[in-house]
């Protein structure tokens, strides 16, 4: 192919959500097509969360096939593709040396089930000063839209680790769960009814053990319970059982949502990682103050909802609205619970379908390509 040499450039958000999908992006690029992938970020300290070999006091290493370099390195020297993450804005001095050079520039934006997205992928936007174009690239779940992240091997990775679930569990350090004992992984921002959830699982009539990575959800737990809880300790409340967690790896984390019967998930990268996972997931995005996130729940849950039955629609539908947001949310856990074995069903045929579809880097390089 003519572009050999891509540029990313990556600013953290909220901590990991941004640095997720970009070097998740990175990573593929290099294994899958044969790349040179620079990614260009501006916090490589909550990057190495993510990648613990990453060194935040090196401006320029390579990890993982990926050439990473810290933000403020003074380099002009333009790739064939330039990826804006997510309307990250690229430093001034590379955004003039592009002139010479007019590489293909693409806007990565952030994921959305609204229709409008098929609408606006792929459009040019002409730069406003400089004889430049940059196109728009929307991740998304209709056939017209740029698709989603998945690499080449993932699910038959995925369904191989089922197979040995011993090892998977003690891969995450953790005994087998008990027999009849419901496992969930809990990944959220900072949300009010949380409180009110535990309390519900832990008075419920079936054991429940939660499962929640070192974090915002982690500090929310231990207030609940009124003592402190730290990564590899565990707590037990009635029929609740609460087990402390490392942040892990992006791949560590996969196998996590792969072990549990359900995932709470956040954001974008771990919100598509759940979905691979093929387990009933419970999705809160990023939240916005003009609620601009209610509508893309809306949205996802229109399409996610459409081929389950009245009931089942309708009690998920009411739990992940009361998750985010809606309050009052230990009512809506049975009915949610009690449909456990059609969502699973769902989950299960939801991630086989979306896997008909190309991925979203094939997508990318095939975009590009046509640009050139």
């Amino acid at each position: 192919m003519a572009q050999k040499k891509w540029d990313i450039f990556c600013k953290v958000v909220d901590n990991f959500g941004d640095i997720g999908v970009s070097w998740r992006l990175a990573r593929q690029l290099v294994a899958e097509h044969g790349l040179h992938v620079r990614l260009w970020v501006d916090d490589l300290e909550s990057f190495q969360r993510l990648c613990p070999e990453i060194d935040p006091a090196l401006a320029l290493q390579t990890r993982r096939g990926v050439e990473v370099r810290h933000w403020t390195a003074n380099d002009t020297a333009v790739a064939d593709v330039v990826i804006e993450a997510f309307s990250c804005d690229l430093p001034a001095s590379y955004l003039a040396a592009m002139v010479a050079k007019k590489p293909v520039w693409i806007n990565l934006e952030y994921l959305s089930a609204e229709a409008w997205v098929s609408d606006c992928h792929g459009l040019p936007s002409p730069h406003p000063r400089l004889p430049l174009v940059k196109h728009f690239f929307f991740p998304g779940f209709a056939k017209d839209s740029g698709g989603l992240l998945r690499e080449a091997h993932l699910l038959q990775e995925r369904d191989a680790w089922r197979a040995d679930a011993g090892a998977l569990w003690a891969s995450l350090g953790l005994p087998q769960p008990l027999a009849g004992e419901t496992s969930v992984s809990l990944f959220c921002y900072e949300n009010p009814v949380l409180p009110e959830l535990l309390k519900a699982w832990a008075e419920g009539e079936t054991a429940l053990r939660c499962l929640i990575p070192e974090g915002r959800a982690l500090a929310q737990a231990a207030a609940w319970l009124g003592q402190s809880l730290h990564p590899g300790e565990g707590l037990c409340k009635g029929n609740l059982s609460l087990h402390a967690l490392p942040f892990v790896a992006q791949e560590h984390y996969d196998h996590l949502l792969w072990a549990c019967d359900l995932n709470f998930v956040r954001g974008e990268d771990s919100f598509v990682r759940a979905q691979w996972a093929a387990k009933p997931l419970v999705w809160q995005p990023y939240p916005q103050e003009d609620g601009a996130h209610q509508v893309k729940l809306d949205a996802f849950l229109r399409r996610y909802c459409a081929d389950l039955s009245p009931s089942a629609a309708a009690a998920a539908r009411s739990f992940w609205q009361s998750w985010n947001g809606g309050g009052n949310i230990a009512p809506t856990w049975p009915a949610y619970r009690d449909c456990r074995g059609e969502l699973q069903a769902h989950a299960a045929s939801w991630a086989e379908d979306l896997a008909k579809r190309a991925d979203l880097a094939s997508n990318l390089v095939i975009f590009c390509e046509k640009l050139i």
